[in-house]
């Protein structure tokens, strides 16, 4: 069991705090009695000794009950806690294995989510498993017997009464519970709405779109408003529900045990006793019947949790050394790439030797990137295969393979901190003379004369083209064997972009340069276009001019006669 691999080394803390727990809910039991005592014995012979003697015994008895629930509060916070770091350790390490299928397939916002609310719900409901699951019954069944203890027939009002209160708990949980999830539901529909109009606030005003996305949002809300008020309804009934049977019960016991005490076959202390027990068993109810509801929530989290861990990479790596041979450096063979279903790459082949440039250009959707995605095994291809210096790239330790590689997607992405700590991303240990050059290469020196400058999350305190340059230039610092730039000089000027094309060609690297302009890749040594998944066209600028209607059209849409 997944659960248990985790709780396993922390099981004496665990165990220590059910102990402990158990521990204090027997004091719990015992205080009516000492209580009742008092009554009788203290209060009913005027014994102002018994009663400050048998003071002095309830104040230890509820003082060392409260150390032991600080105790076990302790051991069930240090087991959950380090239960959920444990699961969330293995699920990170599990993450970071998967591949861009795995990914695709799970979606990202949904693992975050997994990492975070669901780990925290089973965090809670391991903590709760210690503290609570086995004190409430402890108290409900020792209640019962404590109260046939006192007397039998009184007792026999306790057996009606509890299985009445899980009756209507029962009702009132299994009508709440499955709403309580649709409000969940509608509360990720509400945020994903709010996380839409804030980060989308421009297009909303550039179309005048304001009154109709409030309207959606007050109708969301509303929705919300109104799934939060029936089942509050529902909740709602169970404190008066439950009162006017504990309360009916207390008469009861008041009643048949007034007649007794008269009789006296029964005593006032034993009375009070009696109504306190019943309490308690009110009370752990009430508790027993929360922990269900977070048993409940932590059920779904598990199943969620459980398929992060269970999901297998689809691409399995091979140890052990491999000898490359004389041959190109990349080698596509009858390559063909299926997404989902959908072919992305149709049977692909070309040779690249050894500082090329390859400029890879084609219509939307047309496999650029896929294409470029492959060389790195971020996905495995379904047909055919591709050679990196005459070895298939499965022969490779995925480790090694992308240590080769400079790797600049379409999206720039920076992390949080300073510029010398994102370069290092590209090559841990490399001086500052190295970053320099990177950066001077990538056109992004003008504005990093400063190596210890701050960027923000996700590089919001940057333009685009310079989010762009860095991350060539973190790409550059490993000089790498192969360099694929992904459509990633989008947001450049045409100055700039031609002084980065005129750096590139100085570097020692076969470059991949995927883009959607012309302009970027003509002057490489070959030219591949892609139309669906397919190669129309391979060759210079000129030869493609010449015999690829594809790109001639592409090029007569961006180029003047002179460019040509």
């Amino acid at each position: 069991m997944l659960w248990y691999k985790y709780i396993k080394p922390y099981r004496k803390q665990a165990i220590t705090g059910f102990i402990f727990k158990m521990i204090e809910a027997f004091f719990e039991l015992v205080v009516p009695l000492v209580v009742a005592n008092i009554i009788d014995y203290g209060i009913g012979n005027n014994d102002s000794h018994y009663i400050i003697k048998m003071g002095i015994i309830l104040f230890l008895l509820t003082f060392v009950g409260y150390g032991c629930a600080l105790i076990c509060q302790y051991f069930a916070s240090y087991t959950s806690q380090s239960f959920g770091t444990l699961l969330r350790n293995d699920m990170y390490e599990a993450i970071n294995k998967y591949d861009y299928a795995n990914i695709d397939e799970v979606g990202t916002p949904s693992l975050i989510t997994r990492l975070t609310n669901d780990i925290v719900q089973l965090q809670l409901a391991v903590a709760m498993a210690i503290r609570l699951v086995s004190r409430s019954p402890f108290l409900i069944i020792g209640s019962l017997i404590m109260a046939f203890r006192i007397d039998v027939t009184m007792a026999l009002i306790f057996v009606v009464t509890a299985p009445l209160l899980a009756f209507v708990i029962y009702l009132v949980i299994s009508k709440s519970t499955p709403m309580y999830l649709k409000i969940q539901q509608q509360l990720d529909k509400v945020s994903l709405l709010t996380r839409e109009n804030l980060s989308g606030m421009r297009v909303i005003r550039a179309f005048s779109r304001q009154k109709q996305e409030k309207e959606r949002f007050d109708q969301m809300t509303q929705e919300q408003k109104e799934m939060q008020i029936r089942v509050g309804k529902i909740s709602a009934l169970m404190n008066p529900t439950t009162n006017i049977i504990i309360n009916i019960a207390i008469v009861v016991i008041l009643y048949a045990g007034g007649i007794r005490v008269s009789l006296g076959t029964l005593s006032q202390g034993d009375i009070v006793a009696l109504i306190n027990y019943m309490n308690q068993i009110l009370l752990s109810m009430f508790v027993f019947a929360n922990v269900i509801v977070i048993f409940n929530k932590a059920s779904a989290s598990y199943k969620r949790v459980e398929e992060v861990l269970d999901i297998q990479p689809s691409i399995l790596e091979k140890e052990g050394d491999i000898e490359e041979l004389i041959a190109p450096i990349v080698s596509f063979k009858d390559v063909s790439f299926y997404y989902q279903g959908n072919i992305a790459l149709n049977h692909v082949s070309f040779d690249v030797l050894e500082n090329e440039t390859i400029g890879i250009i084609g219509g939307t959707g047309s496999g650029k990137t896929t294409l470029v995605n492959l060389i790195p095994r971020f996905y495995d291809v379904s047909h055919g295969e591709i050679l990196i210096k005459g070895v298939p790239i499965q022969n490779y330790h995925l480790h090694d393979l992308r240590n080769k590689m400079g790797i600049v997607p379409q999206k720039a992405i920076l992390f949080t901190g300073s510029i010398r700590e994102n370069m290092k991303w590209g090559k841990k240990d490399a001086s500052d003379e190295e970053i320099k050059e990177a950066l001077m290469l990538a056109q992004a020196s003008s504005f990093c004369d400063k190596l210890d400058t701050q960027i923000v999350q996700d590089g919001k305190n940057l333009s685009g083209g310079q989010r762009q340059r860095l991350t060539i230039a973190r790409a550059l610092v490993r000089k790498p064997e192969i360099l694929i730039l992904d459509d990633s000089a989008s947001a450049l000027d045409f100055s700039t972009d031609a002084a980065l094309r005129k750096a590139l060609k100085t570097i020692d690297s076969t470059i991949f340069i995927v883009s959607q302009r012309v302009s970027s890749i003509m002057h490489a040594d070959k030219i591949i276009v892609l139309s669906h998944g397919e190669i129309v066209g391979l060759g210079s600028h000129e030869e493609l001019l010449k015999k690829c209607d594809v790109y001639k059209e592409i090029a007569h849409s961006q180029l003047s006669g002179e460019e040509k």
